[in-house]
């Protein structure tokens, strides 16, 4: 239980004040036992920050992974939008994805490469994942729009807006989310006219 509560109570910290600013101290204390008490469960605090992250990462792909699923009756263009606009909202709301995209975005220098290493695997999921929803709805699709070249599209303007989210003000990411996705689905859907 302590174990599970040390990594719960570092996330948040993790989350808030990043890698340097976070405290172990402050992590013992806030589960209830003494910073020394950490050595038992976890070698270091880059030991209890990697593990955390991992586990972040699978919590942000099981988070897309359930996203899916759940929009299985719901129309392409539906899931598409309520994705993009729960996930933007999601960051706000959620220590784990807030954690996950301070950890990406401002990767402590000693940890790049286990960090780009869980980033890559959070991107091939979403890769994975979204190529598979757009097969199952190709028909929704313009004749010359493969489901790999809408997926990986959709990815790419995904991250855009993720870049404007962290470092961006919320009226520009508003206006870009809003025209960003307009030209997205007039691109790649055989629909007819204007959204």
């Amino acid at each position: 239980m302590t174990y599970d509560q040390l990594k719960q109570n570092a996330l948040i910290q993790f989350a808030q004040l990043g890698y340097e600013g976070a405290s172990l101290s402050v992590i013992a204390n806030e589960v209830g036992i003494k910073k020394q008490s950490i050595y038992t469960h976890f070698k270091s605090k880059d030991d209890l920050y990697i593990q955390t992250f991992h586990d972040a990462t699978d919590c942000e792909i099981d988070f897309v992974q359930q996203f899916i699923k759940d929009q299985h009756s719901n129309e392409l263009k539906d899931a598409l939008f309520t994705f993009l606009t729960e996930y933007l909202e999601r960051f706000e709301q959620n220590n784990n994805m807030k954690f996950f995209m301070r950890t990406i975005f401002y990767p402590p220098v000693k940890h790049e490469e286990v960090i780009k290493v869980e980033s890559n695997k959070f991107v091939d999921c979403l890769e994975t994942l979204f190529i598979e929803l757009f097969e199952q709805n190709s028909d929704e699709l313009k004749t010359n729009i493969t489901p790999e070249t809408a997926a990986l599209a959709f990815l790419t303007m995904l991250d855009g807006l993720l870049v404007e989210l962290i470092y961006g003000i919320p009226e520009r990411l508003q206006k870009r989310s809003k025209q960003s996705w307009s030209v997205f689905w007039r691109g790649i859907s055989c629909e007819s006219g204007e959204l």
